[in-house]
């Protein structure tokens, strides 16, 4: 007798202890951040906790019962079959990445794990399966893809550019000390207006941050005024203005007004609309002036022909057609002036409509 109600007692105590356990790895299994579903041979689904409801939508209420191919994308509901085979044959599903299909049909990316369920005899009975959300980290991978391509694009522009640095500076300097100092000086350019567009991610940076990045090394502040709109340039904008305000600060340094204390330098940009595509779509122009005065020397008889250097070239040519549109360039005694104009949707990003305001008022650099 005792030694039945020993046995009894025992198993009174597994039972207890199996029930515990029970309860304890239904608490883990609600408290998972992951999507927990068991199914079984037929692809029906028999338990679903709460992580299973936030990422597709449905109740447990709603999923128990139910097939799990209401989960799996049409083109996808091939693998359902192979997973079965697998699991009948007690295999593991080792983590692969795929798509499910949530309750509002809005696609997934998830990372899942299927292994097989067994009675307490040993015989394969169903299915596990553990779903990890992966949206955010593909959506990081696709965000770095393209940063990669535009920086290889960038780069490979970056090269071109120098190249053609190296190329022009060298026609127009016979002095290997004073070659060394522009190019360095140039490229050192290109290096501000890309950290620019490394720091917003290659989506833009703001005009007036060019202009104040571009002219800091030349000192002088309080002898600059900006005034204009609030703009977001577009990477290749960033790149061709970039190399235009460097060379029109290194000039104004030289020989202009940021040469002496008397200069004055203003900078005003507006936006327009084009005088040849008036009432035309998509005609809206941007417009830039760099104008300075400052005192002439009386002992200064540079001519024309000394100044016309790889800056000019910017100015002229390069910065305005890269960006599809004119400039010109006026020099007199005691005066300098640089108008550009091009089409808006080449200077701003497309998403930008907000920044079409009235200009701000003008302040200092």
């Amino acid at each position: 007798m005792k030694e039945l109600l020993a046995a009894t007692a025992n198993v009174e105590d597994k039972g207890q202890l199996s029930a515990s356990a029970d309860v304890r790895l239904a608490a883990i299994v609600d408290s998972s951040f992951d999507a927990i579903i068991s199914k079984d041979l037929n692809s029906v689904i028999k338990t679903w906790n709460l992580a299973a409801e936030r990422m597709f939508g449905y109740s447990a209420e709603e999923a128990i019962g139910q097939s799990i191919l209401m989960l799996i994308p049409d083109h996808l509901k091939s693998e359902e079959v192979d997973i079965i085979a697998k699991v009948r044959s007690g295999e593991r599903v080792a983590s692969y990445e795929t798509t499910r299909q949530r309750k509002d049909g809005v696609l997934i990316a998830v990372s899942l794990t299927v292994s097989p369920i067994r009675n307490a005899h040993g015989e394969i009975v169903g299915a596990s399966k553990i779903a990890r959300d992966i949206s955010a980290a593909k959506e990081n991978e696709r965000r770095i893809r393209l940063l990669m391509r535009e920086v290889n694009h960038r780069v490979k522009n970056q090269f071109a550019v120098i190249l053609s640095m190296v190329r022009e500076t060298s026609k127009r300097s016979s002095d290997p000390h004073e070659f060394e100092e522009l190019i360095r000086a140039r490229i050192m350019a290109l290096s501000r207006s890309h950290d620019l567009l490394v720091t917003s991610e290659w989506a833009g940076a703001s005009l007036f941050d060019l202009i104040q990045e571009h002219l800091k090394p030349f000192g002088r502040e309080e002898q600059i005024l900006l005034s204009g709109p609030v703009l977001t340039l577009q990477s290749n904008a960033v790149q061709n203005l970039g190399m235009a305000f460097h060379e029109l600060g290194t000039n104004s340094s030289k020989y202009g007004a940021l040469a002496s204390e008397g200069g004055r330098v203003e900078i005003t940009w507006t936006i327009g609309t084009s005088s040849q595509n008036r009432g035309a779509a998509g005609s809206r122009e941007f417009q830039l002036t760099w104008k300075e005065t400052s005192t002439p020397h009386p002992g200064d008889r540079r001519d024309e022909t000394t100044r016309k250097g790889f800056g000019t070239v910017v100015l002229q040519r390069v910065a305005p057609q890269s960006l599809g549109g004119s400039a010109v360039l006026e020099r007199s005694p005691g005066h300098f002036e640089w108008r550009l104009k091009a089409p808006l949707a080449s200077i701003i990003v497309p998403q930008a409509g907000s920044e079409l305001d009235e200009a701000s008022p003008g302040s200092g650099i």
